[in-house]
């Protein structure tokens, strides 16, 4: 999905009229008018055994329009030298030309996008070596070169009794250490799980099969992947090591949750603690909130203030472990959300106290030569509002908006920074708005398929992401090295929008929930945008739509 913020100066509007007259030199007329731009994108792909990373998150493909680039994992039923394409859809209809030392066969690959194999003659041939990254070339009036990368995970269960810890598996010599309690007997151990070549191979002999397995000296398995009928000798070793039965784990603490990720005896059944550096008495987690599996446990605190110590200690068989602690993130306030602050630089108004940076708009490219296209106003729930104004630039749209970021001017267009340093764990953007939404009447150039926008009701745009990149993201708004916010980018750790194109008479109050994509990164930058028409960076809206925002505040809960 496209994401907006319109950007405009009115730089062209003066070129344009300093060409006051025309003149002919000849007769002569060159066909020289450039082809539009019509971008190739990939808006789907799926394989046969996709599924999700190892961190969870969705099945999905991880698609970036920004790096034209394609992330997806697959399971240990398929071969990656011979992976099946399942669905491959493109924008624009753009020409789909493959790489042909990846194709299985290329003459049989299809040269256009599809939604499933049953859209394709039987003729057809989707499969392709994914052992490395494949390209493809997306062809409208441009070529577009796109990245391909598929990574196969082959989750190796192995659970023994007593086992300490995770197992060692070295995957190049195909050797496993596994460690167990001192005091199990290694010639007669219980194996629970084994699946040296993942949940779709099989393993042989098969140590799950008996009531114990002696592993008392280095035992050879033979392994085979779901999709080969070769098989593979692993080696495993089996040893003792001493076990006090205490719990290790690290913690990740959020602003009012933490997580505990530990390793654990297996069958043994941890008991978490927790209390604030001030207070004397402990309090336990209830069980619900504490999960094992094998020899790993996740404990979840919540409730939690921001900013704040706390000591905690995981008890094994009522034997208590160290003490350790770990400290909050604070609650950190929305700068200038209100929207209270704002100062003039020459006939720019600037959305921020002077001296402060943080909120940017478009109105530096527009105020010299139409007028601002955000602005303070008292008609607000509580002293000043924001009010962002969708006005006709003649040529161009200007869209009314405003981000954390700063805007600069290429040319005739805008190069925008969408983000702010940040370093901490909202839950949701709370703000009142109300919008006056005008019919689409203005399309910019080059903009494809959005071209069909034209006739329909405008829409406002609101959306919140939490990056860890490190730095901000560049935006370019002009057609022929447009750029745009991409909320799949790999670096976004949280996510929420609001989308409207109903016009409201009087403010509303709305929460934009964060989505944590990750529980376990931490943001560098947050970036806020509000557009009165969604699609304003590719000059596309209505003249008049009207966005009022109010009493933005970020929440912690």
């Amino acid at each position: 999905m496209r994401k907006s913020i319109g950007q405009w100066t009115f730089a062209v509007l003066l070129r344009c009229m300093a060409l006051g007259v025309l003149f002919l030199s000849s007769c002569k007329i060159d066909n020289d008018i450039p082809y539009p731009i019509v971008y190739g994108n990939i808006t789907a792909l799926e394989v046969e055994g996709q599924r999700a990373g190892e961190d969870g998150g969705n099945v999905q493909a991880t698609i970036s329009e920004q790096n034209r680039t394609v992330t997806l994992y697959v399971d240990d039923s398929v071969d990656l030298s011979e992976l099946r394409i399942t669905r491959l859809t493109v924008s624009n209809e753009a020409e789909l030309i493959p790489d042909s030392a990846a194709c299985q066969d290329y003459a049989r690959f299809p040269r256009s996008g599809f939604a499933s194999l049953d859209d394709l003659p039987l003729s057809m041939d989707t499969r392709m070596d994914f052992t490395q990254p494949v390209h493809f070339t997306l062809r409208t009036y441009q070529d577009y070169d796109w990245t391909v990368t598929v990574e196969q995970i082959i989750d190796r269960q192995i659970m023994l009794q007593n086992q300490i810890g995770n197992p060692i598996i070295d995957t190049n010599t195909r050797t496993v250490i596994i460690y167990v309690d001192s005091e199990q007997p290694l010639n007669a151990i219980k194996v629970t799980s084994f699946n040296l070549a993942g949940a779709h191979g099989t393993v042989a002999p098969d140590p799950t099969e008996f009531d114990t397995f002696d592993f008392s000296s280095p035992v050879d398995f033979y392994a085979t992947y779901g999709w080969e009928e070769v098989s593979y000798r692993w080696r495993v070793y089996v040893y003792h090591q001493e076990s006090s039965g205490a719990a290790t784990g690290d913690v990740f603490a959020r602003v009012t949750t933490a997580s505990l990720n530990g390793s654990i005896q297996n069958g043994k059944t941890p008991v978490v603690e927790y209390k604030t550096q001030s207070e004397s008495t402990w309090t336990e987690l209830s069980s619900s909130a504490v999960s094992v599996s094998g020899t790993s446990f996740l404990a979840s605190f919540s409730g939690l203030q921001a900013s704040t110590t706390y000591q905690y200690r995981v008890s094994v068989d009522g034997v208590a472990g160290a003490e350790q602690s770990f400290t909050t993130a604070p609650a950190t306030p929305l700068e200038n959300g209100g929207f209270e602050n704002w100062y003039m630089d020459g006939k720019v108004y600037i959305p921020n106290v002077s001296g402060s940076s943080f909120w940017g708009s478009g109105n530096p490219g527009a105020a010299q030569f139409l007028s601002n296209l955000t602005t303070p106003t008292s008609d607000a729930v509580s002293g000043q509002a924001a009010l962002l104004e969708s006005k006709d630039a003649v040529i161009k749209l200007g869209a009314g908006n405003i981000f954390t970021g700063d805007f600069a001017l290429d040319g005739t267009n805008g190069i925008l920074h969408f983000g702010q340093p940040f370093t901490t764990f909202p839950t949701a953007l709370r703000f009142y708005y109300k919008y006056t939404s005008t019919t689409i009447n203005k399309i910019g150039n080059s903009v494809g398929e959005l071209e069909n926008l034209r006739g329909r009701p405008d829409s406002c745009h609101v959306y919140i992401a939490l990056s860890d990149k490190s730095e901000p993201y560049e935006i370019r708004t002009a057609p022929s090295k447009r750029q745009m916010f991409d909320k799949n980018d790999a670096n976004i750790i949280a996510y929420g929008e609001f989308i409207s194109a109903q016009t409201t008479s009087s403010y509303q109050q709305i929460t934009i929930p964060l989505e944590y994509r990750a529980n376990n990164r931490t943001p560098r930058y947050i970036v806020i945008v509000a557009s009165a028409s969604k699609y304003g960076d590719y000059f596309i809206g209505g003249v008049g739509s009207t966005l009022w925002l109010d009493e933005m505040e970020l929440v912690y809960e």
